[in-house]
């Protein structure tokens, strides 16, 4: 760090001695970094992989009563809910899969074990082996007929009849291509060889003649419409079987992902240097999908054709900042999700990606012919993303209604994700769920009746679980706790096993009755030496942006006896990713560390900023082209609010994060040394265009087609402007965020001639921290330039 030649007057250093001793005896805290950064079981014993056994009477979750090594299983009886009891081996061994797929009636289950397909009468509560076919059954379905099921094997559609107890195969699907016959040409040499053989020996000869007729028996007897698909190179993925089994669809994946990265592991066991293998970066994602539909009676696959999307040519906004450079207008790559089949199976739909990521078409998949209709489009020109919305190769909401005319899916038309229905015969859309709020997770009751669906309808900072009528209508609140409710139903829908927390308070287990009612606490875990520190709740504020958005934060301000006018911004990582909420933050090391913080007199400030999850469309897209623009700002107004109404020092303020928020931390120390005095960037990204595809490429596209967004988003090309005390960690087998990042911005510093930083490498640290030694080390080092930095301002 930078180092002070100072000189004190005798008076002056009787006055420091003071007004230390002050600070000293002010200060205090029952918490310390070593506490609050040891084995997380020091708090206590939580639950978690919450899920109902299949008859509805048990919940079972991990948990640790007995101070095992790790988690085990253990569940509570709802006709006992007082007794936690760890469930037996022989009762793990037995239990039924928590999924699988129901008939009808619900009254029957199909589920794989061990490749083999059971089939479980619930009512009976007795399980029945259908199929063992010595290789790995998977995705067995009930048919619209429940007396038939679907499967898949080796990549190829099967029927099996209930009934019968025979199997149909579907497809002829084969790996690689077709091997033709073909005539071996032999040399003028060996063919005179093999005359000379047959002429000499008669019965060589007559064995020639008779394999020769066969041959050509064998291809006149051979069937003229028997067909068979290759995949040539190409993999399969996402097998989808008709429920009137007369289609399958299927996906044929090529995957060229580039320059795999390498990262170097000096402290593996073998006392030599092994490499790890990591990702590749961004622009190196070469994946080709198509989607092919397989027409049983016909016989035949089509491959589906996506040229003709509408839209499918169009070229994104940001190419006007390259006048200079010619685009050419052609037709998109695509990633299409696997056919999504009505349940008569008459129709199907499926949801195809621009690999550009500005589109997301849901077309109608024709299944006479393998030709689409667009049914909808969502354009954004930054990125298709928001809850429900899916992912690459997952369609996320999307389905039909037992109507087998509407479809449902989730779309951000509006600014906000929403559940829609659309019908597929008219094209009339529906938004079930209006309003500035978020819809997360619906899924449709066992009768297909209803929707149950978690909202931040009451306000971003909770969550609460509702049901509503299929085609929407009057959303009935289910839960009445503040905080975050994540249910599971019981798989008769009668209760809801509830998974709570609150801003001071981690996640334990609740039980309530599928309707009105209070919940009932199940699980108490929380440890003396936990409970007994009054943990605060943060205070939910808003400030205003340079931009005049409002922004919000969580706030911790300590008591006026101990308050030293400094402050400590923290951003939290993953970009989008909510923190500023009334449940119990995944950054929970950080929380305590925001209190012990707090004790010893810092203000703090914790702010959900651009980019963050929770607020929107806007809000997600804000830093699209730009991360480190009104991200960074976000901090630099919240540092300005604390100035102006919290009494905070100007010269006192420091920053840290981990991730995305030491990917800020940087630009902020780097780009605003009048704001930040001091800053601690953990595991951060340094440069944009040495991270990985999925992420990088949707906010900021590829760095060969849109360099400016990397230029200006990339912390390493603004480390000239270094003033404040940096400090910089990192785990050294990081194989998300590679430590070679660091490596390139340490070289940067040293040839800047920067001697105002420091480095804290952890050579068996990956990017989560797993060692409290390590936890603890970090957060140490974050202290103590805090106060080195900002208290002796």
């Amino acid at each position: 760090m930078t180092k002070f030649t100072l000189r004190f007057s005798n008076f002056a250093i009787l006055t420091f001695i003071a007004f230390s001793s002050f600070l000293l005896q002010a200060q205090q805290s029952d918490l310390s970094v070593e506490k609050i950064m040891q084995d997380p079981k020091w708090m206590g014993t939580f639950p978690s992989g919450i899920h109902w056994g299949i008859e509805s009477e048990n919940i079972y979750f991990q948990y640790n009563l007995e101070n095992d090594p790790e988690d085990s299983l253990y569940k509570i009886n709802i006709s006992n809910q007082s007794k936690i009891i760890k469930v037996s081996q022989q009762e793990k061994e037995n239990m039924i899969p928590r999924y699988g797929d129901y008939n009808d009636k619900r009254t029957e289950m199909l589920f794989t074990e061990n490749g083999k397909l059971f089939l479980y009468n619930i009512r009976k509560a007795s399980k029945k082996e259908l199929i063992d076919l010595g290789e790995r059954i998977i995705d067995p379905q009930f048919m619209a007929d429940d007396s038939k099921i679907s499967f898949i094997l080796n990549d190829n559609a099967f029927i099996y009849d209930l009934d019968k107890g025979s199997i149909t195969k579907l497809t002829n699907i084969n790996k690689g291509t077709k091997r033709e016959e073909k005539e071996k040409k032999l040399s003028d040499k060996n063919e005179w060889i093999q005359d000379e053989n047959l002429e000499l020996l008669e019965v060589v000869n007559q064995r020639k003649e008779k394999a020769e007729a066969s041959k050509v028996y064998r291809k006149s007897k051979a069937r003229d419409d028997s067909y068979a698909f290759y995949t040539g190179d190409k993999q399969i993925s996402g097998i989808s079987i008709s429920p009137n089994g007369k289609y399958v669809s299927f996906n044929l994946i090529k995957r060229e992902r580039g320059d795999n990265t390498e990262v170097p592991d000096y402290v593996d066991q073998s006392g030599y240097t092994k490499e790890l293998p990591a990702r590749s970066k961004v622009g190196d994602d070469k994946t080709e999908v198509e989607l092919a539909l397989y027409n049983i009676e016909k016989d035949t696959v089509f491959m589906v054709s996506t040229d003709q999307l509408e839209g499918i040519k169009d070229l994104p906004d940001y190419v006007k900042d390259y006048p200079d450079k010619e685009w050419e207008e052609k037709v998109r790559e695509v990633i299409t999700s696997p056919a999504y089949f009505s349940e008569n199976g008459e129709k199907a739909i499926v949801s195809i990606r621009s690999k550009d990521n500005k589109d997301r078409w849901i077309a109608q998949l024709h299944l006479e012919d393998g030709s689409l209709t667009v049914l909808d489009r969502q354009r954004d020109e930054a990125w298709i993303a928001g809850p429900g919305l899916g992912w690459s190769f997952g369609g996320g909401t999307l389905g039909w209604l037992p109507d087998n005319k509407h479809i449902y899916f989730q779309s951000e038309a509006t600014g906000y994700s929403h559940l829609y229905v659309l019908n597929v015969d008219n094209g009339e859309k529906k938004d079930l769920t209006p309003g500035d709020y978020e819809v997360f997770d619906p899924e449709l009751s066992n009768n297909k009746k209803y929707w149950y669906l978690t909202t931040s309808k009451e306000g971003p900072d909770v969550r609460h679980f509702y049901k509503m009528p299929v085609m929407g209508g009057k959303m009935e609140k289910l839960t009445n706790m503040t905080g975050n409710n994540q249910v599971y139903l019981s798989p008769d829908e009668k209760y809801m096993a509830i998974y709570y927390s609150y801003s001071n308070k981690p996640w334990e287990l609740y039980l309530k009755k599928t309707g009105k009612g209070e919940a009932k606490q199940l699980t108490s875990g929380q440890s003396e030496a936990f409970s007994n520190y009054d943990w605060r709740i943060p205070k939910l504020i808003e400030f205003e942006a340079k931009d005049g958005a409002m922004v919000p934060a969580r706030l911790y301000t300590p008591s006026e006896e101990t308050k030293n006018n400094a402050a400590v911004v923290f951003v939290h990582g993953a970009g989008y990713l909510q923190n500023v909420h009334q449940w119990w933050s995944s950054y929970f090391r950080e929380y305590m560390f925001h209190n012990l913080l707090t004790d010893l007199g810092y203000t703090v400030i914790d702010i959900d900023y651009r980019g963050s999850a929770g607020y929107g469309r806007d809000w997600r897209t804000g830093i699209y082209r730009h991360m480190g623009g009104k991200d960074l700002s976000d901090q630099v107004d919240g540092a300005k609010y604390l100035i102006k109404n919290h009494d905070i020092n100007p010269d006192k303020i420091g920053i840290y994060g981990g991730s995305y928020g030491g990917f800020i931390t940087l630009m902020a120390m780097f780009t605003e040394p009048d704001t930040f005095t001091a800053g601690a960037a953990l595991r951060s990204v340094t440069d944009w265009a040495h991270y990985n595809h999925g992420y990088t490429s949707n906010i900021l596209n590829e760095p060969i087609n849109d360099p400016i967004a990397y230029r200006r988003s990339s912390p390493i090309y603004f480390a000239e402007g270094l003033e404040g005390d940096l400090l910089i960690a990192h785990g050294m087998v990081d194989v998300n965020v590679h430590f070679q990042d660091v490596v390139r911005l340490s070289q940067r510093l040293i040839e800047l001639g920067k001697d105002n930083w420091e480095m804290a490498i952890y050579p068996v640290e990956d990017h989560g921290f797993v060692e409290p030694s390590s936890w603890t080390d970090e957060y140490s080092r974050i202290l103590k330039l805090f106060n080195e930095s900002l208290l002796n301002k």
